[in-house]
């Protein structure tokens, strides 16, 4: 993996532009700012693409979908690619309704996407155009396990092959894959599934590395992926520090540590691993 991925998004401070879901909006904005990037968020058609002219990247969340934000979606989207920007989309709950399928794909075929971050069944959607995606979270049966694991690999670089997108598949093991290539990472716990927004943020972390590490998208990728999970376990251990402490105490550690993450922090936490 490429070296001082991290400290390229803090020297570079990269602006991004989120569409993102009111849920988890402050949220993603605070973990882009933890992490060395700034934030933007803008979902109204009348500065969507405006606004995405002055960012360095774009990250696009379906997650609370409406037909108001749809068109802010696409008029960046297309701006973000007119001027070669870097682009995440996050097709939060794909396959579970048709609206968020039918609005993840018509987003693939309108706009060129650098990096395509989802869950198990969301990938699967945009892969058969439908699903069955449990709400915004992953079908039982959509899990990567060790036995399923190469199978999983070949899904996602097929998939990146067909979108052209760097693919990270985020579950209880990651995936991130172009074409060519592959990591599979095992950092994170199962607490983080008990934090409304990880994945979300994740997703504007994604586009922070990826616009500061632009010529090297697949390493930058899974640099966010895996620096999500380490920061997942150093909160899990410092909430275990106190008995009295719970979920809320667990995503304010969780953007503790991304503010104190470095390259040498990053190196000597992750476990990744190149997967043909």
């Amino acid at each position: 993996m490429e070296k001082n991925l991290i400290q390229n998004v803090r020297e570079t401070m990269p602006l991004v532009h989120n569409i993102t879901n009111y849920v988890t909006v402050n949220d993603v904005a605070n973990i882009l700012l933890a992490c060395g990037g700034s934030p933007i968020m803008a979902d109204d058609a009348g500065e969507a693409a405006e606004i995405t002219s002055i960012c360095g990247g774009l990250n696009i969340n379906i997650g609370t979908l409406n037909a108001r934000t749809i068109e802010s979606m696409l008029l960046a989207g297309k701006r973000a690619n007119e001027l070669g920007h870097v682009t995440v989309l996050d097709p939060v709950g794909a396959g579970a309704s048709k609206l968020r399928t039918d609005t993840a794909i018509r987003l693939l075929e309108e706009v060129r996407f650098s990096v395509i971050r989802g869950n198990v069944s969301e990938l699967k959607a945009l892969w058969s155009k439908e699903g069955t995606t449990k709400g915004v979270d992953a079908d039982i049966a959509d899990r990567v396990t060790e036995e399923n694991l190469d199978e999983m690999v070949q899904f996602a670089k097929l998939l990146s092959g067909k979108t052209g997108a760097v693919i990270a598949m985020t579950g209880a093991i990651d995936i991130v894959a172009d074409g060519e290539k592959a990591y599979a990472i095992r950092n994170g716990n199962p607490l983080m599934s008990k934090i409304t927004g990880t994945g979300c943020m994740l997703s504007g972390v994604v586009a922070a590395y990826c616009v500061a590490n632009s010529n090297h998208l697949l390493d930058a990728a899974a640099a966010a992926v895996v620096a999500m999970g380490l920061c997942g376990e150093i909160a899990l251990k410092r909430l275990k520090e106190s008995k009295l402490n719970g979920t809320s105490s667990y995503r304010t550690y969780i953007i503790d540590a991304m503010s104190n993450l470095t390259d040498e922090i990053l190196e000597e936490g992750m476990k990744i691993e190149v997967r043909s």
